[in-house]
């Protein structure tokens, strides 16, 4: 697997990890198989910084093949590259194969998966002689989220921390429930006003077909697979169009992508040039969906309870067992209650309220959210007594409206990018590039430059303050 197209000299390795950091009982003092990639290429050994990205929902690989500036800046900083996967995705599973299953996964915790990189890291210094090299944290999307997080609670490891289109306040459930669809709504109207138009016309006529129980016909329009047949099935259509426009938005990269499904330059554009191309606008609507589900163009109808299976995350979760781990998140701590109305955004009206998914968790994992924990635990909003975070979001990217947009102190940053989606300031240089982003790399670079060398001057100072150490005491 090291051979797979991901940054330079990238080497899988596996690390012993304790089960259950917070208790000293069964789990305790057993450990599971947990996946890192690692890259000296770059590293000045002993001296270099260390750029640790703290894995999130799902295959490290994934992540490590879409985030080329950190070995652009791991060259320039001469740093160690460390790529960490979060606990119950990949082949990180605590319990094997049976991890998603009821009763294994009380694991599955935010404060675990921060554990568990708080050992890796104080492991990984040791074996690699590193005791003196100053850690960043680097992450996009919950992987931000969690970098952030690790600045927060264990500034004694991590000296700064980017955090990449981190919606840390969305999660905490803090914001406006209508906030992510009214955006996505906006890109696609951004694109072409008469885009918005027709795709609101196309649920309209799905929603009069459905009255008039005219199934046939909403199933031949929109190429399904097997017959709709009831609202139900219309209401998992609409979930599953709807999904789509998510994807699109989150991805409205300038070049083509792989990182969540296969998707051409501007996606967005894209969908809104197929619907507008056809004058059946319900013929329309299953063309523009096509550019995330039928990327290939090879399929010839849409299976669309096995494309898109609803769940806690009313932005999608995936299919796979890595979409099961991602369910019981948004169960537990992870708030993602958004819904759409029909009114501020573009999609049919779907409700998803704090009782719905407190009756969908526990028939499904036998949990009850705890809706306000995330604030207590992780500080909600209120995040001015932390230090050295950059907090990074893309115009473009419908999960800013839920992150820090404006800087907190002179060193909780936030940056903006003009015609960026989700956390393209990780991703690699690019021609298609709009200046904006290259613009936000060189500040991102310069400010954790800061970091290290001041990290390392207080290496220093503490040294030679250590021959005459006790004065505090």
């Amino acid at each position: 697997p090291a051979a797979r197209a991901a940054g330079p000299g990238l080497e899988e390795r596996l690390f012993q990890q304790v089960r259950d950091h917070f208790s000293f009982e069964t789990c305790g003092n057993e450990t599971f198989p947990q996946r890192y990639l690692v890259s000296a290429k770059f590293w000045k050994k002993g001296f270099g910084p260390i750029f640790f990205y703290t894995g999130n929902e799902g295959d490290i690989w994934t992540f490590a093949q879409n985030s080329d500036f950190i070995f652009e800046l791991a060259e320039e900083e001469q740093a160690l590259v460390i790529f960490a996967e979060h606990r119950y995705y990949g082949k990180s599973l605590p319990f094997g194969l049976e991890s998603t299953q009821l009763k294994k996964t009380g694991l599955l915790t935010v404060e675990q998966a921060l554990a568990d990189y708080a050992v890796l890291i104080t492991e990984l210094k040791q074996q690699y002689g590193a005791a003196d090299c100053p850690v960043i944290a680097f992450g996009g999307s919950y992987g931000g989220m969690l970098s952030a997080y690790m600045r927060m609670k264990y500034p004694n490891i991590v000296a700064g921390a980017l955090a990449a289109s981190a919606p840390l306040l969305s999660v905490a459930g803090l914001g406006d429930p209508t906030q992510f669809f009214r955006d996505v709504t906006a890109d696609f109207q951004k694109s072409s006003p008469g885009c918005v138009t027709a795709v609101r016309k196309a649920f309209q006529q799905i929603k009069d077909l459905c009255l008039s129980g005219a199934y046939d016909e909403i199933s031949s329009k929109m190429a399904t697979c097997n017959k709709i047949s009831n609202k139900e099935d219309v209401y998992q259509l609409f979930g599953f169009a709807r999904n789509a426009f998510t994807m699109m938005a989150m991805m409205d990269y300038p070049y083509k992508t792989d990182f969540m499904g296969h998707l051409p330059a501007n996606p967005v554009k894209v969908g809104c040039e197929q619907i507008l191309a056809h004058t059946d606008p319900v013929q329309g609507l299953a063309a523009l969906v096509g550019v995330f589900y039928n990327s290939s163009g090879s399929a010839q109808c849409y299976d669309i309870y096995q494309l898109y299976q609803s769940c806690a995350d009313p932005t999608g979760c995936g299919i796979g067992s890595d979409a099961e781990a991602w369910d019981y998140q948004v169960c537990t701590e992870i708030n993602l209650t958004f819904n759409s109305n029909n009114v501020t955004d573009m999609f049919p009206e779907m409700p998803f309220t704090e009782a719905m998914r407190e009756q969908y968790c526990w028939r499904k994992w036998h949990v009850r959210p705890r809706a306000h924990w995330l604030r207590t635990n992780f500080w909600g909003g209120d995040l001015k007594s932390a230090s050295n975070i950059i907090f990074s979001n893309g115009d473009l990217d419908p999960w800013a409206g839920g992150g820090i947009n404006s800087s907190l102190s002179p060193s909780l940053i936030a940056l903006t990018i003009k015609g960026g989606a989700h956390h393209l300031d990780l991703r690699g240089p690019n021609p298609a590039d709009p200046p904006s982003v290259t613009e936000v790399r060189k500040l991102e670079a310069s400010i954790i430059n800061g970091w290290v060398k001041s990290a390392g001057m207080e290496r220093a100072r503490e040294k030679r303050s250590g021959a005459s150490a006790g004065g505090w005491l």
